[in-house]
């Protein structure tokens, strides 16, 4: 084989395995969260957040084969203290229910007892990536003036997939999907005042 060849089919080959994964990084599975903020209510604190979800290929494929899904929404807060660890102020979470159904031919999001039916996966998921006015803490827990710590993110939650499916998906990154954690700081707001924006550390 000659020298020209050999150069040719190795940088077939490179750009095959550039493409290779640059469709994986296309495709990996991954929950972010955009925006968030508190915001006063008249009993206390709700939060409004927006997250880019990315099921993947390999979970796109078991909700549509029936198979339901299970995420849930995080949100804690904390007080920093210099001399100890931070203080827990509250926490919170929510879980939705995401599944297709075969004889209807439409994905239904479920919370609780209240649910919605939806043409498609796309706007099930562009529903369920705007959270509006959940309730996360009581205003007698946020003090004016005084420093605090905030976290959210969203996950799936695979130990509720059936057992088959969780056997399956231990060690296997086309089940993976990672879950970003947002955090920021905030002061707590005069009554009646500003909202309190996330801002990454």
């Amino acid at each position: 084989m000659g020298a020209p060849l050999l150069r040719r089919l190795l940088l077939v080959a490179v750009l095959a395995c550039g493409q290779t994964l640059v469709v994986h990084l296309a495709q990996a599975a991954e929950i972010q969260v955009k925006s968030a903020q508190l915001v006063p209510s008249d009993e206390g604190y709700v939060l409004d957040a927006e997250f880019a979800i990315n099921l993947g290929p390999r979970l796109e494929e078991v909700v549509a084969h029936g198979v339901a899904l299970y995420f849930v929404t995080e949100f804690e807060l904390s007080r920093p203290r210099w001399w100890w660890a931070d203080e827990r102020v509250t926490g919170r979470t929510q879980s939705h229910r995401l599944f297709y159904h075969a004889l209807t031919r439409q994905y239904r999001l479920s919370a609780g007892a209240l649910y919605q039916n939806f043409s498609s996966l796309e706007e099930a998921l562009g529903v369920l990536s705007n959270l509006r006015n959940w309730p996360v803490a009581d205003k007698s827990l946020i003090r004016p003036g005084e420093p605090y710590n905030a976290q959210l993110r969203m996950k799936v939650d695979l130990t509720q997939l059936p057992k088959p499916f969780q056997v399956t998906s231990i060690g296997n990154k086309e089940w993976n999907i990672s879950a970003e954690i947002k955090r920021w700081s905030f002061v707590g707001p005069p009554a009646g005042n500003a909202t309190a924006e996330a801002a990454p550390k």
